[in-house]
């Protein structure tokens, strides 16, 4: 090569992208939002367990003797103080159970996700951003 070839060669600054590189960057966009939407039904889930609690110190201030409706479907039925106390318990466990199985999904797609992202960045390394954006 002549010099004025060398002074004007520059390196490929293009990043090749192959099919299982594509694959592994959907794979990730896939977990990232299925994490963003456990994200947000945990939330709720809390919303709703804090409620509960809530109409557990609301009961203690309520007639034993009262019937006390209580939300079945779209449906009140009433029911006393010890029925509707039975009831709402076994709603805080369902609810705490759904929370567990939510926290566990999202540390299963939390280290997936931290696994394509370590194979991503040691390939593209500033290329490409793989981090959530600041709201």
């Amino acid at each position: 090569m002549t010099a004025t070839a060398k002074a004007n060669f520059q390196p490929d600054t293009d990043v090749h992208i192959t099919f299982e590189d594509q694959q592994r960057i959907n794979n990730f966009a896939k977990h990232n939002a299925k994490f963003e939407d456990l994200k947000e039904e945990l939330k709720n889930k809390q919303n709703e367990l804090r409620n509960l609690e809530d109409v557990v110190e609301e009961l203690e201030l309520v007639d034993e003797t009262e019937q006390i409706p209580f939300l079945v479907g779209e449906v009140f039925i009433y029911q006393d103080l010890e029925n509707t106390q039975k009831s709402i318990a076994t709603m805080k466990e369902k609810i705490l159970s759904e929370i567990k199985e939510i926290e566990k999904k999202s540390v299963e797609i939390s280290d997936a996700m931290s696994d394509l992202k370590t194979l991503l960045y040691a390939k593209f390394g500033n290329h490409i951003n793989l981090e959530p954006e600041e709201e």
